[in-house]
């Protein structure tokens, strides 16, 4: 198979570093630029809440290194098609735009290529859509193979229908010097389709090779299985504090901050229960609401090895008044990944933002921040997994010290004394591996 390079680079996802007439998406995450100042605009038709989605997009923004200086939403319940803000609203924005200095417009809602083209002439200028807002966020943020590839393959997926909407010019590229307009016509649809086939040819690549990654990973799970090594996934609503927790848990250095997507690949590490167990925490990419579809299939095999935990810790921010609503989104997403006979836990993160949190005896208050909580959140891990372990004392002789690496490697030694005729061990062992040490019980 041929191998992937030189990822496909369309407007917002160029790789190469921003230039000044780049796309806005870009050249917000130029760190030596001050934010680019974005106006976001939104339809209400009642169908959700618009004001909790503007927040988020506001969110996501900043995320991107961009700045929410303003919001234009419009109540109305049939959509304009050329705009889908009706004539007014849309001068009202222009207006906006002008008068704070906005570099662009983000759309809280997936625009087709002829609206993005109509509402960009309109404003005078550039404008995005949360899908392209959320791609380029991911496109910048992904850091293992697999990650860029999902990112890409989602993109492309999203710029296929839009090509000849966006594409206006097209037909200008083509058309060469002379000829009449039906020749220059012509020549554009001819590179429209040119594009369109190496697009198609492109994801049949992305799709080939990334099914070749979830092959491995699927060996890589049924090697953590057979070495009887139980896995924690958390899952939950992105920027709930999943990776301050698994920090705080493993004490290992994932990527952490106070924003939307901060984790994209998940990451995993070693953690050692109380009882002396040694897990595996899986900390995977976040959820957002009305997340478009290609980016929940193109992103699901992330969250594979929440299909696969020994139990899933369900995080949710207790300092937010919709963390209930982001546990029913985290619900969702485990249904359809048939994760229903998992064990699963609800763990409130960031309790020390809160005044008094509402008492569930159900639910684990936790500060990944204050370290309140924590212990009690291994504890229920170790009484989940209580039937995978045993504690045991035994006496090995000097010629089967080599049973010890089980201790050591599958279990954890709570107390070790050298004797006359051997060695004295207290250990937690694995349930499977408890017939090796039956000879040598005390």
């Amino acid at each position: 198979m041929d191998e992937i390079k030189d990822p496909i680079t369309l407007d917002f996802t160029a790789t190469q570093a921003p230039a000044e007439d780049a796309p806005v998406g870009q050249k917000a995450l130029d760190s030596e630029r001050p934010p680019v100042r974005v106006v976001l605009l939104a339809l209400d038709q009642g169908k959700f809440d618009a004001q909790r989605s503007l927040d988020e997009l506001a969110a996501l923004a900043e995320a991107n290194g961009m700045q929410a200086v303003a919001t234009v939403c419009q109540k109305r319940s049939t959509p304009e098609a050329a705009t889908l803000l009706g004539e007014g609203k849309v001068e009202e924005a222009r207006l906006v735009c002008l008068n704070t200095d906005a570099e662009a417009a983000i759309f809280d809602g997936e625009l087709t290529g002829s609206q993005i083209r109509n509402l960009s002439a309109a404003l005078q200028v550039e404008v995005l859509d949360r899908t392209m807002l959320i791609l380029e966020i991911f496109r910048a943020r992904a850091t293992t193979n697999e990650g860029k590839l999902q990112t890409e393959l989602a993109t492309l997926k999203y710029r296929m229908p839009r090509l000849q909407g966006l594409g206006e010019a097209l037909s200008r590229q083509g058309g060469g010097g002379g000829g009449g307009g039906g020749a220059r016509r012509g020549a554009g649809e001819t590179k429209l389709e040119l594009d369109r086939r190496y697009l198609r040819s492109r994801i049949e690549k992305l799709e080939s090779r990334l099914k070749e990654l979830e092959k491995r990973r699927g060996e890589t799970r049924r090697a953590r299985q057979k070495n009887g090594v139980p896995v924690i996934s958390l899952v939950g609503y992105t920027n709930v504090g999943k990776s301050s927790l698994t920090n705080a848990l493993c004490g290992a250095e994932i990527f952490e901050a106070d924003m939307l997507f901060a984790t994209l690949d998940p990451t995993a590490r070693k953690c050692t229960l109380p009882s002396g167990l040694q897990v595996i925490l899986v900390d995977t990419v976040g959820f957002v609401s009305r997340l478009p579809h290609d980016l929940v299939d193109a992103f699901k095999s992330t969250l594979e090895e929440a299909a696969c935990s020994d139990i899933i810790l369900k995080i949710a921010d207790a300092s937010d008044s919709e963390a209930a609503e982001q546990l029913s989104v985290t619900d969702e997403v485990l249904n359809d990944l048939g994760c229903g006979d998992i064990p699963q836990v609800t763990v409130y993160n960031k309790c020390d933002r809160t005044g008094v949190a509402p008492y569930d005896p159900d639910v684990l208050l936790v500060s990944a921040k204050t370290g309140y909580g924590l212990d009690s959140l291994l504890a229920k891990i170790d009484e989940i997994l209580a039937h995978r372990v045993r504690t045991i004392e035994v006496l090995l002789p000097y010629d089967k010290l080599a049973l010890a690496d089980v201790f050591r490697t599958r279990g954890s030694v709570l107390a070790e004394e050298y004797r006359e005729n051997g060695v004295y061990y207290k250990a937690t062992v694995k349930v499977d591996d408890l017939h090796r040490f039956e000879a040598y019980l005390l």
